[in-house]
């Protein structure tokens, strides 16, 4: 641990400048800003209960737990700390998480001092932490303590792999001390193994949490009529195409393909969630580049009649839109964007999708829902406006990898029992 400690506060001040923009292009950092040093404010007192500190760091981690934090909360015997890393993710967990847990914040800095006083507090019985999410000195005050930690929806992208591989005697320093790791696939516990860092017996693949997203009716035609008339739309004969967590390049590939189809299409209309919200100045001169009415979200919700292109540059609002297209493009995937961003919401509202070949991050998921007959892989900008323009012409096609997207998702459950079954087991023996 010497090691990290030492080369960890001269990466931090390093790193500083550029997360201090990426905070203040952001926004939102200023509530539980004391959390990242250690300082965690009034904590429960301890009880009888058994407490446990599960760390999601993002939106989607937090999206994903929450069918275990529910079931969790229903046991009386097991109360919940939960804390998160970024803003938006921190802004979904006041506002839709937090009546589940005994305690919220924000999860510290790894760095020694911030993380020793936060578990100093906090006295949790076991740890939870989510994904590719390796902290050393996190995993290292746990260990100090006697209380186990759990990787659970444990993944390696391609890139993270490999790193890890170059460096495997130095990883599995830092990472042996795991205690267990539940690998949200087959592919991903073989990884795991091959890094040698846990014994056979410690891990696991028990599936993938985020196939467990909550179930909801489709949305009416009164809600959706609203929604249109919202995004300045018609309301009569439109179809939808929805940019999903769009990264740069993706946009322009789909409002050039907007405007190539308009004509043919009268219908026709493209609404873009951007990833990151804070691109607003790149995205504006983007649009003004090409002969379309838009609207941008962070203005104002209401967008004029005649809007053709809605921006929908806001957080927390995707699952909600996503809900309302009729065809859907995953972002990240297209070239020389990597990883690409979840399909697994749309899948789970019956979408038939688009994305592009670099799917890494769901790497699995996707090769399956594309074997499923639910997905199309585009390889390119033409590419993808070639199929857009076939499923534009084929709405049949559009309604049956939308079932088969649905069908996927309802025969993969069940990764949220798995997970509780082995988490109460490990907290209660």
């Amino acid at each position: 641990m010497l090691f990290y400690r030492i080369l960890y506060l001269p990466g931090l001040l390093i790193g500083l400048p550029y997360y201090l923009f990426r905070m203040w292009r952001r926004g939102g950092y200023r509530k539980g800003f004391g959390n990242r040093f250690g300082s965690v404010g009034k904590v429960p007192p301890k009880s009888e209960k058994k407490r446990i500190w599960i760390q999601a760091v993002s939106v989607g981690e937090l999206m994903a737990i929450e069918p275990m934090l529910r079931k969790l909360a229903e046991d009386d015997s097991i109360e919940v700390f939960l804390t998160t890393t970024t803003s938006t993710g921190y802004r979904v967990l006041e506002s839709r998480l937090a009546p589940l847990t005994a305690w919220h914040g924000v999860f510290p800095l790894d760095f020694w001092l911030f993380s020793r006083s936060a578990w100093k507090r906090l006295h949790p019985d076991l740890a939870v932490l989510m994904e590719g999410e390796l902290w050393p000195e996190h995993i290292y005050q746990a260990k100090q303590r006697n209380v186990p930690v759990v990787l659970v929806n444990a993944r390696l992208s391609d890139r993270s792999f490999k790193r890890h591989l170059s460096f495997k005697g130095l990883t599995r320093h830092y990472y042996h001390r795991l205690d267990a790791i539940l690998a949200g696939s087959e592919t991903d516990r073989v990884r795991f193994a091959q890094l040698g860092w846990l014994p056979s017996e410690k891990l696991l693949s028990t599936g993938n949490l985020k196939l467990d997203v909550l179930q909801e009716a489709d949305p009416s035609a009164e809600e959706r009529d609203e929604l249109l008339t919202e995004l300045g739309f018609p309301v009569e004969e439109t179809t939808l195409l929805l940019g999903s967590s769009t990264w740069a390049g993706e946009e322009a590939a789909l409002i050039e393909s907007y405007v190539k189809l308009r004509s043919q299409f009268p219908g026709l209309r493209l609404l873009i969630v951007p990833r990151h919200a804070e691109r607003i100045k790149e995205l504006e001169s983007l649009v003004a580049e090409f002969p379309v009415q838009s609207h941008f979200r962070s203005k104002s919700k209401q967008a004029p009649q005649g809007t053709e292109v809605y921006i929908a540059d806001t957080t927390g609002e995707l699952h909600m839109l996503t809900r309302f297209a009729d065809l859907v493009f995953v972002g990240k995937s297209l070239p020389p964007n990597e990883g690409g961003q979840t399909p697994i919401e749309s899948a789970a509202l019956g979408k038939p999708m688009l994305f592009g070949p670099n799917m890494s991050n769901f790497r699995d998921i996707a090769r399956r829902l594309a074997e499923a007959g639910a997905v199309q892989v585009v390889e390119s900008p033409e590419v993808l406006h070639a199929s857009i323009h076939e499923l534009l012409l084929d709405p049949d096609k559009r309604e049956t990898m939308g079932r088969a997207a649905y069908a996927f998702i309802e025969a993969n459950r069940g990764a949220t029992g798995r997970i509780i079954e082995h988490i109460k087991a490990r907290i209660h023996s």
